[in-house]
């Protein structure tokens, strides 16, 4: 039941291709027409020549050409049908893409934290381009080998009705047992699929730091810990290709027996006078033809059940509960920057809450610092404050509205962050600051670049702004990455501003150029600063001291000093380690 409702919602996308798919069909039924005629005209040359009356060499020449015909027709209608299924079928599978890539970004980050990512990627890649495998072969195969079928058996009985009936009977015997044999292999496919993504996962995980397994000398451990997931998959694939394997061979045993005893059949029938030689010629190609789709159906099957088992992994993450905006949306108009946080408490997992009442009132214009060791809460809370996580009780609210009355996309647009670990795609430099804002100039983007202290090194480069930068920016160094990223906030200098240890991969000296480019730029803006380095803190409005997911303490860096508390024994503490 699964697999049919798994096979439904497949074909579902087949709609707003009808068209190309009825013309397909239309194709294949002439092409059909064309090569079941070919037989015939090639049986009746042949009785012309070797028949007992006198050869007619006119007729003759008139049957060669009407077989040259055919012959072409028939090349050319099989060219069409391959043409309009792979068109239908690459049509399909870019929807299916599509709708994968949407759904990734409507989903909670909950869920994607939660997931493989490399698995993620085959669902993505290679989950939808076996199904695109399995579509492009049931059109061109399904379709066209049961109207083959239909045919053949039509043009049998008008030859021999005994010796078609024994074809009719006997054949479909290889499609029951293939249709059995792929029914069992469906869970192996399941299997294997699911092991194929882990193993995506792991290795995308081991290229990405490849850097940390040298420094620790960890090569051997992956080694094994890939060969036991790839083992695993090895161990899959041979028994869903075993199960797989045999319906090939048990099709063309069952085929085989039918065309023998064609033969004898036949040929007792042209000794007895019921049959012409061309008339025998005609049915042992009627009955090849009407076996080959049998072996073409059974293979149909056994792609089919992979297509089925990709699409019941592609579904999944389309059946996942999407994010869900407000219907009727609210918008800031003038943002001030006043944020109220109203007992909010949030939890990645029920049982371990990790904020707890929090509650935080921040004036338009502040800049609030915060400070806390590893764990309290800290990136959480940004995390709440950009809605990449919905707090589990309370509210959060942006000049007196509330967060979750406003879309994501407006609510973010308010916001710039720039994070301690950069993105940046491959591109140009100059694409890739202009992402803060698309319709800059390029006297902008260099403004931008300016104030962020990025434009030195730009002008260095041999393209400049045009420079191209590989995947993730990895031909540049770790501040140069940051620095473009700065950059790009700086470009699109939005009302607010969340800095999540935004200057902790630059040298002393740009730091001290961007802090000031940041002062100047924080000036009037109510603007988040999440720091592990508490000398970067020291002018903030407010400075808030977390610990387990509350504010221990909050005041000014004077004030803090002077209560002699948590803030005082980090922030000597950490000079001290200095």
């Amino acid at each position: 039941m699964k697999n049919k409702n798994t096979l439904k919602r497949l074909l579902s996308f087949i709609k707003d291709y009808k068209i190309l798919l009825y013309m397909a069909l239309l194709c294949s039924a002439i092409n059909i027409i064309f090569t079941l005629w070919t037989p015939v005209l090639i049986g009746q040359a042949i009785d012309q020549m070797i028949g007992k009356h006198e050869v007619h060499f006119m007729i003759l020449y008139k049957k060669i050409a009407m077989i040259i015909f055919s012959v072409i027709m028939t090349s050319l209608f099989s060219y069409l049908v391959m043409r309009l299924s792979n068109t239908m079928t690459y049509n399909i599978t870019r929807d299916f893409r599509k709708a994968l890539f949407k759904q990734y970004h409507q989903l909670p980050l909950k869920f994607i934290d939660a997931s493989s990512h490399g698995d993620l990627m085959s669902r993505m890649i290679a989950d939808i381009d076996l199904i695109s495998d399995g579509l492009l072969q049931g059109f061109t195969n399904l379709f066209a080998g049961i109207m083959t079928i239909i045919g053949t058996i039509v043009f049998m009985l008008m030859i021999n009705v005994k010796i078609a009936l024994i074809v009719i009977i006997l054949t479909p015997l290889s499609l029951a047992v293939s249709s059995i044999i792929a029914t069992k292999t469906y869970k192996y496919f399941q299997e294997q699929l699911k092991i194929r993504g882990e193993l995506s996962g792991f290795v995308e995980e081991m290229i990405g730091n490849q850097k940390v397994v040298k420094a620790f000398s960890h090569e051997e451990e992956n080694k094994e810990n890939f060969n036991e997931i790839n083992h695993r998959l090895f161990i899959s694939g041979v028994k869903s290709q075993f199960l797989g394997a045999l319906i090939n061979p048990t099709t063309r045993v069952v085929n085989s027996i039918v065309y023998g005893s064609v033969c004898i059949f036949g040929a007792f029938s042209v000794l007895g006078g019921g049959l012409t030689i061309g008339a025998l010629s005609s049915f042992l190609t009627y009955a090849n033809q009407y076996t080959k789709p049998f072996n073409d159906i059974s293979n149909v099957f056994t792609q089919l059940e992979t297509a089925l088992a990709c699409a019941d992994r592609v579904f999944n993450i389309l059946d996942e509960q999407p994010l869900v905006e407000c219907p009727h949306p609210k918008t800031i108009e003038n943002p001030r920057g006043s944020i109220h946080i109203e007992d909010v408490t949030f939890s990645y997992k029920e049982d371990q809450e990790l904020i707890k009442d929090f509650n935080l009132h921040v004036h338009p214009g502040q800049t609030i610092a915060i400070v806390g060791p590893t764990g309290c809460g800290k990136t959480t809370l940004i995390n709440l404050l950009m809605r990449f996580y919905e707090p589990r009780l309370g509210s959060i609210s942006i000049d007196g509205i509330n967060i979750q009355d406003m879309t994501r996309k407006d609510m973010r647009s308010l916001y710039g962050m720039v994070l301690q670990d950069t993105w940046l795609f491959k591109g140009t430099i100059k694409d890739n600051i202009a992402f803060g804002k698309e319709d800059a100039t390029l006297e902008e983007i260099i403004e931008a670049s300016k104030k962020a202290h990025a434009h030195g090194f730009i002008e260095k480069l041999k393209d400049g702004y045009n420079a191209m930068l590989s995947e993730e920016g990895a031909n540049l160094s770790n501040g140069q990455r940051q620095l473009l990223c700065i950059a790009r906030i700086m470009l699109a200098n939005p009302p607010m501003l969340i800095l999540d240890e935004a200057t902790s991969s630059i040298d002393t000296r740009t730091e001290r150029q961007i802090q000031d480019a940041f002062d100047t730029m924080m000036k009037g803006r109510t603007t988040f600063i999440v720091a592990h380095r508490l000398s970067t803190i020291q002018k903030a409005d407010q400075i808030v001291v977390m610990k387990e997911g509350h504010i221990v303490e909050q005041g000014t860096h004077e004030q803090l000093l002077k209560q002699n508390g948590f803030y005082h024994t980090l922030y000597y503490s950490q000079f001290d380690t200095e």
